[in-house]
C-alpha cells in the first residue's frame, strides 16, 4: 500500500514541457466548456435580440453550438499542416489561446444571434491553431518508449478542464449578478458596477484562456528537430502506400476514431426521449453523460502507459469491439443505473482507443509531419462529435434504439478496418516490472 502513492504519481511523471502544456489545455478547457452551458442559457434569457433569419431559437443555439465543431474540425488539417511547414508549434498555440481569449471576452458585447454565430465560429478556428499544434508538440516532446503515456497525461488533464467547465458555469451564472468592491477594475467594467452572471461566466472563461497562454509563452518551447525538419512529405494518403494493405494506416485509425465519436455523442442529443424512457430527471442524465468523461480521466493515462508496454494494436481493437455492445445494449435499456453503467462502458472504450491511437499515429509520422498526420485523427474525432448529436436527432423517429443500433454498427465497421488494416507499431513490447521494484 505504501507503494501506491509513488505508483500513482509515477503514472505523470513526463517531460515537463508535456505536463505544462496539459495544464495550458485544462485552463483553457475549463473555459472553453463553459459556454456549452452558458450560451443556450444566454439566448434563452431574453438578453439576444435581433434576425433568426426564421429559424426557431432552439435551431439557432444549435448552429451556434455545432458551428464550433465544424469550423474547428475543417481548419484542423490546414493549421496543422502550416505548423509542419513553418517547423512551429509555440506560435500556433499562442495564436489559437490569444483568439480564444478575445472570443470568450466579446461574449460581453454581443447581444444579437448573428454576433454570437460569428463569436462562436471565430472561436472554432481559434482552437483549430491550438489543437494540431499541441497534439505535434506532445508527439515529439515524447520517444516511442513513452509515447502513449504522454498522449493519456495530456488528455487526462484536458478532460479534467472539459468536465469541470459546464459544472462550473452553472453555479457563475446562477449566483450572479455580483458587485465589484471599489477597488477592482475589470476591462469595461467601471467599479461599484454589478456584473450579471453570464458576464462573469465570459469573464472566467477569458481568464482561462489567458491562463493557458501565460503557461505556454513561460513554459513551452519548440523541440530543435521540429525546425529541422520543417517542409516534409505533408501529404495524407488514403490507400497504403507500402502496398501490405488496401487503407493507410493513419486515414484508417482517423475513420475509427469518426466512428468512435459519433456513437459516443449519439446520446447527446436525445435527453427529452432518454428521460422519458427510464422515467428519470435531468440529474441522472447528467451523471449518465458524465459517465464517459469520468472513465477517460481515470483511465487515459494508465491505458496510455500500458501500451507502451503491451503495444498499441491491441488496445486500439479491444476498445473498438467493446464500443459495440456497450452503444447498442443503451437503445433496449429500461434502467438509469444499468444505462450509467452502460455509459461508463463506452467511456472505457473511449479510453482505450484515443491515447493508444494517437501514439500509433505518432509512430508513423516522419519527423516534422506530426501536425499533419496527428490532425487526421483530432479532425476525425470532431467531425464524429457533431455529426453523432445529428443523426440521432434524425433516427429517433424510427424508435429509440435506432441511433443507437446505427452507432453500434459504424463501431463494428471500425473494428474490423482497425484490425485488417493497422500493424503495431512497437517492434518489442515489455513485461510489467515484477515485485523486485517494489
Amino acid at each position: 500500500m505504501r507503494g501506491l502513492p509513488r505508483r500513482i504519481v509515477a503514472q505523470f511523471a513526463v517531460d515537463r514541457r508535456v505536463l505544462a502544456l496539459a495544464f495550458a489545455r485544462m485552463a483553457d478547457g475549463i473555459g472553453n466548456s463553459f459556454l456549452i452551458i452558458v450560451i443556450p442559457l444566454y439566448v434563452a434569457s431574453g438578453i439576444v435580440r435581433g434576425a433568426t433569419f426564421g429559424l426557431e431559437e432552439a435551431m439557432v443555439i444549435g448552429i451556434i453550438l455545432s458551428l464550433f465543431g465544424f469550423l474547428n474540425s475543417s481548419f484542423q488539417p490546414l493549421t496543422g499542416r502550416l505548423s509542419d511547414r513553418f517547423g512551429k508549434r509555440k506560435p500556433f498555440i499562442l495564436i489559437g489561446l490569444g483568439g480564444l481569449a478575445a472570443t470568450n471576452l466579446a461574449y460581453v458585447f454581443a447581444e444579437s444571434y448573428l454576433s454570437l454565430i460569428v463569436i462562436r465560429g471565430l472561436q472554432g478556428v481559434s482552437v483549430a491553431f491550438i489543437i494540431p499544434a499541441s497534439i505535434a508538440l506532445v508527439n515529439e516532446l515524447a520517444t516511442t518508449e513513452d509515447r502513449g503515456g504522454n498522449m493519456g497525461v495530456y488528455n487526462t488533464f484536458r478532460l479534467i478542464g472539459f468536465g469541470a467547465g459546464p459544472v462550473a458555469a452553472g453555479a457563475v451564472v446562477n449566483l450572479g449578478p455580483y458587485t465589484l468592491p471599489s477597488d477592482v477594475a475589470i476591462v469595461g467594467i467601471p467599479a461599484d458596477v454589478s456584473i450579471s452572471g453570464f458576464d462573469a461566466a465570459f469573464y472566467v472563461a477569458a481568464v482561462a484562456a489567458m491562463i493557458g497562454y501565460a503557461l505556454v509563452t513561460v513554459l513551452i518551447t519548440d523541440p530543435d528537430a521540429t525546425k529541422a525538419n520543417a517542409g516534409a512529405d505533408l501529404s495524407i494518403p488514403i490507400r497504403d502506400r507500402s502496398g501490405k494493405h488496401l487503407l493507410d494506416p493513419i486515414f484508417t485509425l482517423g475513420v475509427a476514431s469518426l466512428f468512435m465519436a459519433a456513437a459516443i455523442a449519439l446520446f447527446a442529443t436525445i435527453q427529452p426521449q432518454v428521460n422519458a424512457r427510464l422515467e428519470q430527471g435531468s440529474t441522472w442524465f447528467g451523471l449518465q453523460f458524465a459517465a464517459f468523461i469520468l472513465a477517460q480521466v481515470l483511465l487515459q493515462t494508465p491505458i496510455g502507459r500500458a501500451c507502451d508496454y503491451y503495444g498499441r494494436r491491441p488496445f486500439i481493437v479491444g476498445g473498438m469491439a467493446l464500443l459495440v455492445p456497450t452503444t447498442l445494449v443503451q437503445g433496449f435499456i429500461f434502467g438509469s443505473e444499468v444505462m450509467f453503467l452502460a455509459r461508463l462502458g463506452q467511456g472505457i472504450a473511449g479510453a482505450m482507443v484515443f491515447a493508444p491511437s494517437l501514439a500509433l499515429a505518432g509512430d508513423l509520422a516522419g519527423e516534422g509531419e506530426s501536425g499533419s498526420k496527428l490532425s487526421v485523427l483530432t479532425m476525425a474525432f470532431g467531425f464524429g462529435i457533431a455529426i453523432g448529436p445529428l443523426s440521432s436527432g434524425a433516427l429517433v423517429g424510427y424508435g429509440f434504439y435506432a441511433p443507437f443500433v446505427f452507432g453500434a454498427a459504424l463501431a463494428a465497421l471500425g473494428t474490423v478496418l482497425v484490425y485488417t488494416q493497422v500493424d503495431e507499431t512497437l517492434e518489442t513490447t515489455r513485461s510489467i516490472p515484477g515485485r523486485s521494484d517494489e
